[in-house]
């Protein structure tokens, strides 16, 4: 793999080295926490800080965070983390450059002179638009629009929040029309909150941040005027931030205040974008599969952006070096989500760890189904009139029944998507990375190898999204200056689960959970 061009906007500035013993830091902004990891050149992770913050949830459907709590949450996560780093006998000043990565549609507005948000983040998951969707596909035009973006019309991205807060929020409409409505994903937000808000006015985003919105055109990946005159917005009054490359020296500014007051911030990826690279990723035919709050597929299919006929999502991976990459991504809503669900909604458990001893209980999902529908089906469905259903309950049914049924949902749910990829790309996976929290549960990871016939593989250290916010800041400053060097990372104590069930029984289980989803559809229609 060839050296990395310097990242700054002088293309003729001589590639950055960083100090050996340089450190880097990961702001990992998420839908349920927030943390931050600091991580040495051989990419391990040696301080964290972790802080979840509240979610809201005013009304079936909608889910909201408060844009000022995740900043300090950003701000308190730094210092724990860099106290802890300084108690192992470091400075502070060894870390020099910082990276984020970030739960990507959540939307956030705020007035662009004062820096004041106006109403609450719409987060990603939120649904309350549904209605305003629809009347957007039945626009004419409303079929071309994944061409250009790569994402289809649904309440997942960034746009139907948009025009939903400016069609309800007096506060927001009345920004709107005085030219002071500034629109940005959670990067955006704590990019500019960070370097100090209106002062400073650093207003960016990267590109595997970008695509989320159904702005920016995939192909050029830059604002384009069909796909705003499509959605009617008057580009005199709405404010965007700058696209620019993922990994930068000079772009992202630097942190104002706190413990690291003054370090650079020089990368910036999408969580599902970073674990990608956190995974190495980094050329065609590589895939990743994250198990957070939703469950995330992304398959590097190289310098050249394929529009998916399968139901699958259009979206930039990175852009280290101006040469931007692309990956088919398989968005599934619910994944540890449903496992908190059971936690919290129905007392099944007292902490997501205990999913797998509950689910192994039984010997089987005894006929249970549970299509986990909670915000509707993502790809390749794309039903946002589906809810939440369990089929098959009967007096037999136990509560680890329904345990295994959830941990299938998601595993089925990666199934659909894997085949939905083999055709879009033309070749399958011969074997699937994976990384976040329900990976813990070996139960769960070796159902998803039997489901989907082929090796899944587990990395010792799971932090891969964290990683990759890192990798791309330190791009940035020379800890790095080529995919050689990242080889070795993350490679000892990878554990493989091999499929332990024949073709004929994979396709009948799946079948079942075929039919269950056909039979969920509608549900949310008047």
């Amino acid at each position: 793999m060839s050296v990395l061009s310097d990242k700054s906007d002088n293309s003729d500035s001589p590639v950055l080295v960083a100090p050996h013993d340089s450190y880097v830091g990961s702001i990992d902004q998420g839908t349920t926490s927030t943390r931050f990891l600091i991580f040495n050149r051989e990419g391990e992770p040696v301080a964290s800080h972790q802080i979840e913050f509240k979610q809201y949830y005013p009304h079936p459907g909608w889910h909201e965070h408060d844009p000022l709590e995740i900043i300090t949450s950003i701000e308190d996560c730094i210092e724990g983390a860099v106290k802890t780093f300084e108690t192992q006998g470091h400075s502070a000043r060894s870390i020099k450059a910082v990276g984020i990565t970030n739960q990507r549609e959540t939307t956030v507005v705020w007035d662009n002179e004062t820096g004041e948000p106006l109403y609450n983040a719409i987060v990603w998951t939120d649904t309350r638009h549904q209605n305003l969707v629809r009347k957007l596909k039945a626009r004419l035009g409303a079929d071309k629009l994944q061409d250009l973006c790569g994402l289809p019309l649904s309440t997942y991205p960034s746009v139907g929040k948009l025009l939903w807060m400016i069609e309800n929020v007096p506060k927001v409409s009345e920004a709107y029309e005085k030219g002071r409505l500034a629109f940005g994903t959670i990067d955006a937000w704590a990019v500019y909150r960070l370097n100090g808000g209106p002062k400073a006015n650093v207003f960016v985003t990267d590109p595997s941040n970008a695509s989320r919105s159904m702005f920016m055109n995939i192909h050029t990946l830059k604002y384009d005027e069909q796909l705003l005159d499509f959605f009617r917005f008057d580009m005199a009054k709405l404010k965007l931030p700058k696209i620019v490359r993922s990994s930068d020296s000079k772009a992202y500014g630097t942190l104002t205040t706190g413990i690291l007051k003054g370090i650079p911030i020089a990368g910036c990826l999408g969580d599902q974008s970073a674990a990608l690279v956190g995974q190495k990723g980094f050329s065609p035919g590589r895939a990743k599969n994250t198990y957070g709050t939703g469950c995330f597929l992304l398959y590097h299919v190289g310098d050249k952006p394929v529009i998916s006929t399968h139901g699958l999502l259009t979206t930039v991976a990175y852009d280290f070096d101006g040469k931007p990459q692309y990956a088919l991504e398989g968005s599934i809503a619910v994944a540890g989500s449903s496992i908190k669900f059971l936690q919290n909604n129905f007392g099944f458990i007292d902490s997501s760890s205990e999913i797998s001893v509950l689910a192994e209980t039984v010997e089987d999902n005894g006929g249970v189904t549970f299509v986990t529908a909670f915000s509707g089906l993502f790809a390749p469905y794309w039903y946002d009139d589906a809810r939440g259903t369990i089929f098959g309950i009967t007096a037999y049914t136990q509560k680890g029944h329904v345990a295994r049924a959830t941990l299938e949902a998601t595993c089925f749910q990666t199934k659909a998507i894997l085949d939905a990829m083999a055709k879009d790309s033309g070749r399958p996976l011969a074997e699937l990375a994976v990384d976040g929290g329900m990976t813990n549960s070996d139960l769960c990871m070796q159902t998803q190898a039997d489901l989907i016939g082929i090796p899944v593989e587990r990395p010792r250290m799971l932090e891969t999204t964290a990683l990759g916010a890192a990798i791309a800041a330190g791009f940035a400053i020379g800890v790095w200056q080529s995919f050689d060097e990242l080889k070795n990372v993350n490679i000892a104590g990878v554990k493989t689960f091999e499929p332990k069930i024949n073709k004929e029984e994979r396709e009948k289980k799946f079948g079942r959970w075929e039919k269950a989803v056909e039979m969920c559809r509608g549900w949310a229609n008047e």
